[in-house]
């Protein structure tokens, strides 16, 4: 596994509609600093901008499912292009990996499937098992324990 200085994490999923722009992000930076950020007009909202750090174990939980994933063997080449329904980027820095995902939102394996049928295998197998854990991490982070 590689040291803390070599790996960030930033996921970002949005879309610009009625309301603006509205997304979600967050990022773990080398140092072990969570930034996230939710912004929604609906209904006149504010941007909700929270900051935190986390225990090195948690960074290296990241990494042990980064690496499991084998995300970082993907190709977005075939994976839909963002379109009027939003898009979704994903870059992570692992060790003397850097990569960055842009792709549509998708909301479900049956979005992957309908998409590209013959890649879909490989994306559920990678792509599969890490969106769900960002979508988790992201709802950890709406917990109002987070400053």
């Amino acid at each position: 596994m590689s040291m803390a200085s070599d790996f960030y994490l930033r996921y970002y999923v949005g879309h610009k509609g009625k309301f603006g722009h509205e997304f979600l992000e967050f990022e773990f930076r080398p140092d072990g600093k969570l930034r996230y950020a939710n912004n929604s007009n609906y209904k006149n909202d504010v941007m909700i901008r929270k900051e935190a750090y986390v225990h090195k174990s948690v960074m290296e939980e990241l990494k042990r499912i980064i690496d499991d994933s084998e995300i970082t063997k993907e190709d977005d080449a075939l994976w839909p292009p963002p379109d009027r329904v939003g898009r979704q980027e994903l870059e992570i820095v692992i060790g003397d990996e850097h990569i960055s995902f842009t792709t549509s939102k998708i909301g479900s394996l049956i979005d992957v499937n309908q998409s590209n049928p013959s890649r879909a295998q490989g994306i559920q197998g990678r792509r599969g098992q890490l969106f769900p854990c960002l979508l988790w991490i992201s709802f950890l982070c709406l917990h109002p324990c987070v400053a």
